[in-house]
């Protein structure tokens, strides 16, 4: 049945519109990690204090409060959450069961993920912790408590292919400024799913000169930094010779949208992607080739049922 399911899934086509603020760096303090789990779980972070903040998460998630010291507590909900070290994270689980249940995974809240699946395969939210209904949702998904997740490494130059969340046009655009991205389809290599259609990816304006008289075209450079795998580790992406090479055998011109934007001048590549053109407007949308900047070693999610 999950070979059959994962089957149907793979031939879907959907859209995936609900992206957060990617990798942001968390700070190694009681509160900067408290907020942070807060933020995932429940799309904000709380107010009130830390000790009781502390237990409303725990209760949530395991149903009990912990014993032990209040940082110990917040570093045990912050791996539980976040890191996939020693068990597959409560993002990680949600990553799987999202793709495999719907298809599409968000960067929703904890809260809101686990009712929507729910609601799809129940009409109704479960009562009880997160992780007995992450393990009743996995039950239905993979035919146990326990999500399939392997290690697997993905290899320098590995592309994927990504759309625009954040339009690239000169005229509005400086150095410094963010830019959103997503995968524009999965990332499966050896039945094995490594980055999903929707994941979030994030990077920066690192240059912009706009056009001028006398045949100065505008110019933009861009580092596009990094995408989210389907584990929740950040994976570095470059615009470097192998997605050239796809985008131009595609007809993509390294980033002109399919609606059929010109760029006029010359493409290179300078510590990321350097786009030359009259007027440079890449629309949200505008789908390109990106890859992997080096080695990584990520948990995968087999496609292919037991």
């Amino acid at each position: 049945m999950i070979r059959k399911l994962f089957t149907v899934f793979l031939s879907a086509v959907f859209l995936f519109s609900s992206l957060g603020t990617a990798f942001a760096e968390v700070p190694n303090t009681a509160n900067g990690k408290l907020d942070a789990v807060e933020k995932a779980v429940y799309g904000e972070a709380q107010t009130g204090a830390i000790v009781e903040r502390i237990e409303r998460l725990e209760k949530d998630y395991e149903g009990k409060t912990a014993k032990g010291g209040m940082m110990d507590r917040i570093n045990t909900l912050y791996d539980t959450t976040f890191d996939n070290t020693r068990t597959p994270s409560v993002l990680t689980q949600l990553n799987a069961l999202e793709w495999t249940i719907s298809h599409n995974v968000s960067m929703d809240s904890v809260q809101a993920r686990v009712g929507r699946m729910e609601n799809v395969i129940n009409g109704k939210n479960s009562s009880g912790s997160i992780k007995s209904r992450i393990e009743s949702l996995s039950t239905f998904a993979f035919g146990s408590a326990t999500i399939p997740l392997t290690q697997v490494a993905v290899p320098a130059n590995t592309l994927v292919k990504i759309s625009l969340v954040t339009p690239i046009n000169a005229k509005n655009l400086k150095a410094g400024d963010v830019i959103k991205y997503q995968a524009a389809e999965d990332v499966i290599e050896n039945d094995m799913l490594l980055i999903t259609k929707g994941a979030p990816g994030e990077g920066v304006i690192k240059k912009v000169s706009q056009a001028k008289n006398f045949g100065r075209d505008a110019e933009i450079e861009i580092d596009f930094k990094d995408i989210e795998a389907v584990d929740g580790n950040a994976i570095g992406m470059t615009l470097g010779e192998e997605a050239k090479k796809s985008m131009e055998q595609m007809g993509m011109a390294a980033g002109a949208s399919l609606a059929g934007m010109f760029v006029l001048g010359p493409i290179g590549i300078i510590g990321g992607a350097f786009v030359k053109g009259k007027n440079i407007n890449l629309p949200e949308g505008t789908e390109l080739y990106i890859q992997t900047s080096s080695d990584n070693t990520i948990y995968a999610i087999p496609t292919t049922g037991n």
